[in-house]
């Protein structure tokens, strides 16, 4: 009989495409991952992966499981999720990623109230990007991302995930204390065209969205500094280096030497969380959908 562990390895091997991504994914190390695939190997009575250069690739016989396994394993969680549905109670192990100002400003009070309500209850968490978290939510690494878009370029969703809104993030420029916009009541930012824009890394989904507000103004950014914090970049802008964008969520507490005012047109970014649609009924996962919720309630 085939070993479910094994083929879980198996198909972490074939979504993440190296021995190192797949140990990442299950949380395990190197060895362990090539232990199972060997007695994988030897149960099946086939070789799976061959040498590849540095690393491996799946064999004609190990595409062949790696796609048996992905259903198996399908079906393996819709029959944990109608377990956990018809026992009603929150149980068992919770994976979830939220992009580094949701994480500082929702998990705190979410998964201490998810902890205080549901002991038996499992959470691991970690800090993602919007689209890295999707992936891992896709892949199977994650049970729930909390995500984002802007009110002006949405994020494409996946097929076969589902999403609840949590809140909507106001945001406005965050500019040095003596910066000549600063004792305004809102601004445009048609008049930040000659200054130094404080953003994101290269290709990352805010930045681009950043990128794309401008130009559609009529303005070609004019970009100093990159940093993926919030809390680096107004520690810039604090030291004069630039404005930035600077969503309510997360912010806090604001550098002395920073100014924000809201925009004529306001702007806002939209979080919700995501997750597939095979483990909906999960009750671990309506629990966390509302102690985020609440959580973001708690913000005012």
């Amino acid at each position: 009989m085939l070993n479910l562990e094994r083929l879980r390895t198996l198909d972490a091997l074939a979504r993440h495409g190296s021995v190192s991504g797949a140990a990442e994914g299950l949380h395990i190390t190197t060895s362990a991952v090539s232990q199972q695939m060997s007695k994988l190997e030897r149960e099946v009575g086939q070789q799976l992966l061959a040498k590849n250069g540095r690393g491996v690739r799946l064999t004609d016989a190990g595409r062949l499981l790696a796609e048996h396994a992905a259903r198996i394993l399908s079906q393996v969680e819709l029959a944990q999720s109608d377990l956990e549905a018809q026992r009603g109670q929150v149980v068992g192990e919770l994976r979830l990623s939220a992009f580094p100002t949701a994480a500082r400003g929702l998990f705190p009070a979410a998964l201490a109230a998810l902890r205080a309500q549901h002991p038996a209850l499992r959470i691991r968490s970690c800090e993602l990007e919007p689209e890295s978290g999707i992936a891992g939510v896709i892949r199977g690494d994650l049970d729930l991302a909390v995500v984002l878009d802007w009110y002006n370029k949405p994020m494409p969703l996946p097929d076969g995930l589902v999403k609840a809104p949590i809140l909507d993030d106001p945001a406005d420029v965050a500019m040095p204390a003596g910066h000549r916009l600063a004792d305004r009541a809102e601004v445009d930012l048609a008049e930040f065209a000659e200054d130094e824009w404080i953003t994101w890394g290269e290709g990352e989904f805010c930045h681009e969205w950043l990128m794309f507000t401008l130009r559609s103004k009529g303005i070609e950014p004019i970009v100093g500094h990159r940093a993926a914090e919030t809390h680096t970049q107004l520690g810039l802008v604090a030291a004069g280096l630039g404005v930035c964008i600077a969503p309510v969520l997360g912010r806090e507490p604001m550098p002395a030497e920073v100014v924000t005012i809201p925009l004529k047109q306001r702007v806002r970014r939209h979080v919700y969380v995501v997750w597939r649609a095979d483990a909906d009924r999960r009750p671990s996962i309506r629990a966390a959908v509302r102690a985020l919720k609440s959580a973001a309630e708690k913000l005012g």
